[in-house]
């Protein structure tokens, strides 16, 4: 059994470094949920939408504070993919919703949310499910105080079982 050697402390911080100017997806994931909110208020298009997105917004600052710099593939990819399979995902996702609850009901970020994140668990198979599920629980608590994060789980939950049934021992 050999040892793992220590880092130098010039190795760790280039290490650090590197982690801190990688483009998050958790990042890239937020701004999907934003851009698809935006884009259902203001009847925005994709493209000029991701076109914002890539020139104002991602890796930015709000009021002084720095973002965390995105991922603005993986963003795109999350925008277009949503709203290209929006027509499969909206009957999917009524299907994990209590009877007598329409999705027009729910709170237009709950369904942004909702959205990209069946997006990754339908088209996004290199992404673990459990991954995609604790991302966008953590975009609710981003949004929301209340039973949001816990409602987005359930969903999400619900819709993965169906969606990766293979990956998920049950």
């Amino acid at each position: 059994m050999s040892e793992a050697r220590k880092m130098t402390p010039e190795e760790s911080a280039e290490k650090n470094k590197k982690k801190e100017n990688a483009p998050s997806r958790s990042a890239a994931r937020l701004a999907a949920v934003q851009a698809l909110y935006q884009m259902e208020s203001a009847g925005q298009g994709v493209e000029a939408t991701i076109r914002e997105f890539q020139e104002h917004r991602l890796g930015g600052d709000i009021e002084g504070v720095a973002l965390h710099k995105a991922d603005a593939a993986f963003f795109a990819d999350i925008l277009r993919g949503a709203v290209e399979t929006q027509t499969r995902l909206d009957p999917y996702l009524q299907r994990q919703l209590a009877s007598g609850w329409r999705l027009s009901r729910l709170d237009a970020t709950v369904r942004a949310i909702l959205r990209a994140g069946l997006y990754e668990l339908i088209r996004r198979a290199d992404v673990p499910y459990k991954v995609v599920i604790n991302e966008y629980v953590e975009a609710a608590r981003a949004f929301f105080d209340g039973d949001e994060p816990g409602f987005v789980n359930a969903v999400l939950d619900a819709a993965a079982k169906e969606a990766r049934h293979d990956e998920i021992q049950v």
